[in-house]
Parts: C-alpha cells; sequence; structure tokens
C-alpha cells in the first residue's frame, strides 16, 4: 500500500515497519482490534490504525510513545492502559470535514426541496404535484432557510462555508464561542444557547464531537424548541441526539423530518422504529466516504511523523481531558 510505503520512507533504515494485513474495523471509532494487530503492537513506539484498542495499547506497553487514529471521534481510543504511560494521542479530524459537509449539503437540499415527500410517493405509487403546488410540502428557497450547527470545528465549519455560499443564513454553538466566528455565520453561542439556536433554526445541523459534555445535547429540550415543520440532520454520533425524543416530535408531526447518518446502537437493530418511520432518511454511517481519503490522511501521518522525529508539536493532539 502507498501510505505505507511513504511511512517508511519517513521513518527512514533505523526504524522497522510492520504493515498489518487483517481488515481494520471502523466501528466504534475503531474500538475493534485483532490478534494479528495486537501482536504487532508488541513494543512498539508508534502505532498506526483506526482507533487504539485497549489490548493494543497494553501489548505495546510503556514503549508507545505516539498512537494515531484515522478516526475522528477517540472515546473509545481513551483507555487507562493508554493514557497511563502518557503516550501522546493524534486523531483525523479535519481529513473527513470535506466529504462530510458534501453530505451535509445534499441533505438539506433533500429537506428543503421536498425530497422526502415525493420519494414517499414514489415508493407508494402515487403522483404527488398537487401537494407541491398547494402548499402541503414546505418547500424552502435556501436564501430562505435558517441553519442552526452544533459544533462549529473543522467540519461545522466547512458545512458553514457550503450553505453560507448559497445563500443560507446561518447560526452556530460551539465550546469556545468567543474563538473567531467562522466564515458565513451569523452569530456563535455556547452549549448553554443550544434552544436559542434551536428556536432559530429551520434545519438543526449536529456536527459536534461525542464528548461526556455533548452527549445527549440535542434532547427534548432542544428538539421542541425547533420551529414546527424544521429538520434534524445528524452527521456526528449517535449519542448527541435522543432519538426518542426526537421519534415522539416526528410522530407528533411537529418536526417535518430528518436525515441521519449516525445511530446510538450501529448497525441499526432490525426492530428500531427509524426503518419504518416514513419522516425517517438515513445513510448507513457513510458521510465520510471519500476517494480522496487517504491521500489527506497519508498527508496528515508524513506531516507528524516529520514533527515526530524533529521534536515539534504534533498535528491533531487529543486532549484526554475533553475527549477530542
Amino acid at each position: 500500500m502507498r501510505t505505507v510505503s511513504a511511512i517508511r520512507r519517513a521513518l527512514g533504515s533505523g526504524w522497522r515497519v510492520v504493515n498489518v494485513a487483517a481488515p481494520a474495523v471502523s466501528d466504534g471509532d475503531g474500538a475493534v482490534g485483532s490478534g494479528e494487530g495486537v501482536e504487532a503492537a508488541r513494543g512498539a513506539e508508534l502505532y498506526f490504525g483506526w482507533g487504539v484498542p485497549k489490548a493494543v495499547a497494553e501489548a505495546a506497553g510503556p514503549a508507545l510513545r505516539w498512537a494515531h487514529s484515522a478516526a475522528a471521534g477517540v472515546g473509545a481510543s481513551l483507555t487507562p492502559g493508554l493514557l497511563a504511560g502518557g503516550t501522546l494521542l493524534t486523531n483525523s479530524r479535519g481529513v473527513h470535514a470535506e466529504p462530510l459537509a458534501d453530505w451535509v449539503l445534499g441533505a438539506v437540499a433533500f429537506c428543503t426541496q421536498g425530497f422526502h415527500w415525493a420519494a414517499a410517493g414514489k415508493y407508494e405509487g402515487r403522483w404527488v404535484r398537487e401537494s407541491f403546488t398547494d402548499g402541503t410540502v414546505p418547500v424552502r428557497e435556501l436564501a430562505q432557510t435558517r441553519v442552526g450547527i452544533v459544533g462549529l470545528g473543522g467540519v461545522g465549519s466547512a458545512v458553514a462555508r457550503r450553505l453560507a455560499a448559497v445563500g443560507m443564513r446561518v447560526r452556530g454553538i460551539r465550546r469556545h464561542p468567543e474563538r473567531r466566528r467562522p466564515a458565513g455565520v451569523e452569530w456563535v453561542g455556547g452549549p448553554r444557547d443550544a434552544v436559542r439556536l434551536a428556536r432559530q433554526s429551520d434545519i438543526l445541523v449536529i456536527a459536534a464531537p461525542q464528548t461526556r459534555e455533548t452527549g445527549g445535547l440535542v434532547d427534548e429540550r432542544v428538539l421542541t424548541a425547533l420551529p414546527e415543520g424544521a429538520f434534524v440532520v445528524n452527521c456526528s454520533r449517535g449519542a448527541l441526539l435522543d432519538e426518542g425524543a426526537l421519534l415522539v416530535q416526528l410522530e407528533r408531526g411537529h418536526l417535518a423530518g430528518c436525515v441521519l447518518d449516525v445511530f446510538a446502537a450501529e448497525p441499526l437493530p432490525a426492530d428500531h422504529p427509524f426503518w419504518s418511520n416514513p419522516r425517517v432518511f438515513f445513510t448507513p454511517h457513510v458521510s465520510a466516504v471519500s476517494a480522496q481519503f487517504w491521500e489527506r490522511e497519508t498527508a496528515l501521518i508524513l506531516d507528524n511523523i516529520g514533527r515526530y522525529l524533529t521534536g515539534r508539536r504534533l498535528k491533531n493532539l487529543v486532549d484526554p481531558e475533553i475527549g477530542y
């Protein structure tokens, strides 16, 4: 693989690089390891993979100085075995921002143009033209649509740029509202402003990382504060959204629908009500899929190898206290 060859060249002849052939599993942010991966990690100084499984951290032991995850989420990697040794942990935040933002743009267009209604009519064999012309379907022009973004990091900022570029009014909240406002965002609040954000949003986009503070952030209070006919779009993690409260608001007709890529349990259980609810549309946690992933991921790894070898600060260092 080109990435492995590039890593070998970047490290030089003094390093032994072991390529684990066992398939990598990205589910759960890479918490699932393999026996081959555990063996390869024994005594390793550096480890690159999908997450850092507990068994890998334990096998590497105190020799492990830097571990890198190809995932953006790192909750499953923050194990006692890893943290106790003072290992540096980096993630791939930013690498996934562009495809995720593209997915959100598609989801927003799906919502505003009534594609959800047309799709339902198609599968039921109904020609639903009158539902559009008589106002039953709330079609919105993009420039007249307000979007609230929960999380304005790499993904949220990329989403904001795209939506603002087509004339949408964008607001957002993030952990540090005092920092510089991303381009295209009208105002930025903190997590305590989630209800205020919801009241001003025709579409609420969830793009924040999963941490102790963000779990369940989009709860019943936030969902009921959304205007009637609003939509929810989630490309982050299922744990940020109260799925039960969402279903209640969908069944009441308060919310027009939702587009989801992530869920509290994955794969989505066969008996989950999302499968049969006509207002729920989803993709199977694939919003970050892109043909350009390895190009961006390899560039990040090689940059950080250069930094590691010269004693400079690594990019995308994870703060274990806040979880990203």
